[in-house]
Formats: C-alpha cells, sequence, structure tokens
C-alpha cells in the first residue's frame, strides 16, 4: 500500500448507505449534519522505526462555503506533508481538493495534486447527473506530462475521496451492527476501486501524548486485488455527531503507520464521545 491509501483511508472514514431517490443528483445526495462551514482538522503522522514511533509528517483539514460555477458548495481541502525524516524513505505532498453541494452534498468537482515518491501527477474530476445516472469526466496528468482523458456513466452513485468522506460522516451508526460490510463507491481519474468497510465495534481510545480519550467506532478498510482481500487500514473515528477520525492504523508497503488527531475547530456538534 502506497501514501496514496493512507489518504484514502484519512478521507474515508466510514461508508454511509446510498438512501433511494428519484434523480441520480439528489439520490446522490444526504443532509449534512455532521460538519457546518469553518470547520479545521489537523493531524500527525508517526512511522514505526526500528521499534520506536517517531512523527514523520502532518495533515491538515478545512471546509468553507464557496461556489463551483455558480452553485453553492462546500469547498473542503486537504494538505498533507513529510517531513524530513520520512523523505528518506518516501516524499509526500499532497493537496486534495472538493467541491460538493451545500444542498446535498453530492459530488461537483474534485482535484488531487500529488508527490508521491518521485512520482507528480493530478486528477480531476467534474459529476453530471444526466437521466438519473452519474456522469463522470476524468482527466489525468501523468508523471511523464501526458494527458488522459475519459468518461465513465454510472447507474448508481460514485464519489472520490473527499466527496465520500464528508457523505460518510452524516451517516446514522444506529443502523449498523458489528460485523456489517459497507461498500465503497469510489473512484480516481483511472478507475474505480473495489473496496469496502468492516464494522468491528465500539472502543475507547487515549490520543498518544495527550490526556484526550474519545469513545470510537472502529472500522477495517479492506480491498481486493488478484482475489486476494486485505485489510490495509484500521480506523477509529468519533462516536458522537460530529464523526471526526481520530485514530488510523496503517500496513504501508515500507512499514507500519499511525495517524493521530491533532487538533479541531469550528466543529458542528457537541464532541460527546471525549471521556473524561
Amino acid at each position: 500500500m502506497n501514501y496514496k491509501t493512507y489518504i484514502l483511508a484519512l478521507m474515508v472514514s466510514f461508508a454511509a448507505l446510498l438512501p433511494a431517490s428519484a434523480g441520480a443528483q439528489s439520490q446522490c445526495g444526504i443532509e449534512n449534519k455532521a460538519f457546518k462551514a469553518n470547520e479545521f482538522l489537523t493531524y500527525d503522522l508517526y512511522f514505526n522505526w526500528k521499534f520506536v514511533w517517531v512523527k514523520v509528517g502532518s495533515a491538515s483539514m478545512s471546509t468553507v462555503v464557496s461556489t463551483y460555477n455558480g452553485t453553492p458548495c462546500y469547498r473542503t481541502s486537504l494538505t498533507t506533508r513529510g517531513n524530513n525524516k520520512l523523505d528518506n524513505f518516501f516524499v509526500m505532498r499532497d493537496t486534495l481538493l472538493s467541491y460538493c453541494s451545500v444542498r446535498n452534498l453530492s459530488p461537483i468537482y474534485f482535484r488531487k495534486g500529488a508527490l508521491e515518491g518521485k512520482r507528480y501527477y493530478v486528477d480531476e474530476l467534474w459529476y453530471t447527473y444526466p437521466a438519473g445516472r452519474s456522469k463522470v469526466k476524468m482527466h489525468r496528468i501523468e508523471s511523464s506530462g501526458q494527458h488522459r482523458w475519459q468518461e465513465r456513466e454510472y447507474n448508481d452513485c460514485i464519489f472520490d475521496m473527499m466527496s465520500i468522506f464528508l457523505r460518510a460522516r452524516n451517516f446514522d451508526a444506529a443502523t449498523i451492527n458489528k460485523g456489517d460490510i459497507i461498500p465503497m463507491p469510489i473512484t480516481d481519474a483511472k478507475r474505480p476501486s473495489n473496496s469496502w468497510l468492516k464494522y468491528r465495534g465500539k472502543e475507547n481510545f487515549k490520543i498518544e501524548g495527550s490526556n484526550q480519550k474519545f469513545r470510537c467506532l472502529v472500522f477495517s478498510f479492506i480491498e481486493r486485488e488478484d482475489n486476494k482481500d486485505t485489510e490495509l487500514i484500521r480506523f477509529y473515528v468519533t462516536d458522537d455527531l460530529n464523526h471526526i477520525p481520530v485514530r488510523l492504523d496503517l500496513n504501508l508497503s515500507f512499514g507500519s503507520a499511525k495517524v493521530f488527531l491533532k487538533g479541531y475547530q469550528g466543529v458542528r456538534s457537541p464532541m460527546t464521545s471525549k471521556l473524561n
């Protein structure tokens, strides 16, 4: 698993079940009860180096109100930066940008610019909803500079790693049971992923180096490749209306990593999952 999967894990905290509706854009939308404009989250990234956990990077995410082609949207951006310690193994400088409708969080536009290792590439997605379907225009700029374009249509909803995160934060945790499998309909500018989530129940978690302790919902992110199912990430999200990821355990191609919530501000609802 490369760093792309870490970003995916951070964004895709857990997947919501798609509500039935007459039109694709309505079907791919959901009522937002989890966050509001001007929410800011920050994270620390740690890598296991010779049995010692070393801080090797950080990530920050912000959500504000904006417009895209005249449509009122939540503009959500995520930036990740590895420090000099991680650069010795794997350089990462990623910036992700998403526009989702304020009305119902249906995705409108997505962009990812990523420097991962020695490779820099750009993904862009544009969403439309003709005749009750989901249509995605895809653009990738390869590290070689080559531009690749394609369009795909889906009978069901399709999301990117940012829009599914915003949607997923609004699902009702009371509707799932331990052991449930939840599909993740996600694509980049190349192809959809064959992946899903498994709900593992609730646990309490104390953030390393902090007095903050949270009651969490625990999920596994599982991917199928070459007919083999692999748990890539196990993560913990707050068991309250905000559904904020507070911990991720990652199995990387070059070792093990952990991600911990560092700070949050502008959350919509009280952090009732926080324990004394």
